[in-house]
């Protein structure tokens, strides 16, 4: 009870469900006493666990590394939906890989591609995505010159947090994310405008270019793809409060 106790009082909304999971993870009393005080700081759950969940999966993350939000499952999910087996397809700024992971659980036999340009994350996306090749840059900077043209799907989790309202962020995002992860420059879409000018040369016709946003920036992020040659439409799941943009590359 002092554990959930503690937790409460520093504003755990799921005050009980961490308390189990901190107590399962500790090898000792004292072990218990440093990794709840660290959640008290601020520290995420899932740095002091060691993982996440997402999608049903369990995806290790390491501290330092972004955490995966649930709110991007609706990603994984869309993105699953435009392949089969045999697919050819990239997780760019993968992070600890939890996207690709989903998509490679929910259809097997996909051919997995995964880049990022954090070190951290790509040690983390390694063990999370064996059976993927997964390469340290930025965007497509570090991709096999083979693979253009080749891909069947992209999709990313780039930053889109303007950067006036970082410091709006919780503070275990603030403080314990790469901020990398987080900036994605004045009006969230900086990354965005990159995606999707740089995906065409390695999609093939037809291919599809999905990425996370926010409801108030879609209508941009739309515009930003039409430019780059994309049609585009927008996804959206209100229980996960989930937007997403998907493009299909003109054939």
């Amino acid at each position: 009870m002092d554990v959930v106790r503690r937790l409460r009082a520093a504003g755990c909304v799921f005050a009980e469900d961490e308390a189990r999971l901190l107590t399962e993870a500790a090898g000792s009393p004292a072990e218990l006493d440093e990794l709840v005080a660290a959640r008290v700081a601020g520290e995420p759950l899932e740095h002091l666990l060691g993982w996440a969940e997402f999608a049903g999966l369990r995806v290790a993350v390491t501290p330092g590394v972004f955490v995966p939000r649930r709110r991007t499952e609706f990603l994984a999910e869309q993105a699953a939906a435009l392949c089969q087996p045999g697919s050819v397809v990239l997780d760019l700024c993968c992070g600890c890989g939890a996207i690709g992971a989903a998509i490679s659980a929910a259809v097997p036999g996909i051919a997995l591609h995964a880049s990022d340009v954090d070190p951290a994350a790509v040690a983390c996306a390694r063990r999370n995505l064996p059976a993927a090749e997964v390469y340290e840059g930025d965007l497509f900077e570090p991709l096999p010159r083979s693979l253009r043209g080749a891909f069947d799907v992209v999709v990313a989790n780039v930053p889109y947090v303007p950067t006036d309202e970082i410091d709006w962020m919780p503070v275990e995002a603030r403080l314990h994310e790469p901020l990398s992860a987080l900036d994605g420059g004045a009006d969230g879409l900086r990354f965005q405008r990159l995606l999707a000018g740089g995906a065409a040369e390695w999609l093939r016709p037809g291919g599809s270019l999905l990425v996370e946003t926010s409801e108030r920036q879609s209508p941009v992020s739309v515009d930003v793809f039409a430019g780059a040659g994309f049609a585009a439409e927008v996804r959206v799941c209100d229980e996960r409060d989930s937007t997403v943009v998907v493009g299909v590359l003109a054939g």
